[in-house]
């Protein structure tokens, strides 16, 4: 089996993958994007590429166009190991039609949810007039903050991230409902609700996280309808994708002031424009689609690829699978 990987990849890899001995053939793509197949230059169709680990060295390095190119043109593969945990990009939509099986990772998902605690917390906290009281060598003792313990927690996507969120919240004595298809009760949720649910359950919720893909169903879940629900001083946060909001009526439920606070990570447009009105926004702290990357994320990622592999290689089923149809309504 023939298995397109990233060359800088391969090399902190090299032992586990050769350990699987002459099952595996692997087609490096080095740092420059070409292909060589034992030591040797190849082309992609001689290449005849059966399997890939897309990792975040790849998408977010200086191969991402040509890794990718490499996937459309391999008539060949048939699995597709991803180091992101959406699958809304139109590659993967393209790859799924022809038959290829997509597997998510969610290495990430520590590190979000970890994100989340700190973008809520900083808020409650008063973090900015902390850190510019420090600035300035003011001793002002006249702040109030605002507690987690006895809020309540709207966590919309109840996957790795959102149980991780849910974990942590519940950790500082924050009640948590869940929103997820599958109903059936989690340890790391108080109630799990469903989609259908969300609109009687935002007058009552202090925060609001959004962690769900971006599917036909979810973009533009949050829009002036959805704002205008919110509890008076909550807070909203999105580790999910930009798609999930109505940008133009978060400005305006904003600058009305419900929210109280919203913790963008994800945009519609990414890069974030310099003349978005996001980046000064006063009720807004945003980040560079960055609350993932933590120095523990390519190790987990790493580990649940050298699994997939494995279990590739003897046939059995793999882990964070996603079913085709799940990834076509995402396109």
């Amino acid at each position: 089996m023939r298995l397109l990987i990233y060359e800088p990849s391969y090399r902190r890899l090299r032992a586990a993958i050769d350990g699987l001995g002459q099952q595996v053939e692997p087609v490096l793509v080095s740092e420059t994007g070409e292909l060589t197949l034992g030591g040797q230059p190849v082309t992609v169709e001689e290449a005849a590429i059966e399997a890939a680990w897309a990792n975040n060295e790849v998408w977010l390095g200086p191969v991402a166009r040509e890794f990718s190119v490499d996937l459309l043109k391999s008539p060949g593969l048939k699995w597709l190991q991803s180091g992101a945990a959406g699958f809304d990009h139109p590659i993967f939509g393209q790859l799924v039609q022809r038959g290829v099986r997509l597997a998510t990772s969610h290495g990430q998902a520590v590190g979000i949810a970890d994100y989340v605690l700190w973008g809520v917390l900083d808020h409650l906290q008063r973090g900015p007039e902390r850190r510019g009281g420090q600035a300035a060598a003011d001793w002002k003792r006249g702040l109030r903050f605002r507690e987690l313990a006895g809020g309540e927690w709207l966590v919309i996507g109840f996957g790795a991230i959102g149980q991780g969120v849910g974990r942590r919240a519940r950790a500082f004595g924050a009640r948590v409902i869940g929103v997820r298809r599958d109903q059936a009760p989690h340890p790391d949720a108080d109630v799990i609700a469903a989609q259908a649910d969300i609109a009687a359950l935002l007058p009552r919720a202090d925060v609001v996280v959004l962690s769900a893909p971006l599917t036909a169903q979810t973009r533009h879940l949050v829009d002036a309808d959805f704002l205008a629900a919110m509890k008076p001083r909550s807070i909203l946060v999105n580790v999910g994708r930009g798609g999930l909001v109505d940008e133009p009526a978060l400005l305006a439920a904003l600058d009305a002031g419900t929210p109280e606070h919203a913790v963008l990570d994800v945009f519609e447009t990414e890069p974030l424009p310099q003349d978005s009105p996001f980046w000064a926004h006063p009720r807004v702290t945003a980040t560079a689609h960055l609350s993932g990357a933590t120095e523990g994320q390519a190790t987990r990622n790493d580990q649940v690829f050298l699994e997939n592999l494995r279990r590739y290689l003897a046939g059995e089923a793999l882990i964070n699978e996603i079913a085709p149809e799940d990834v076509l309504a995402a396109r």
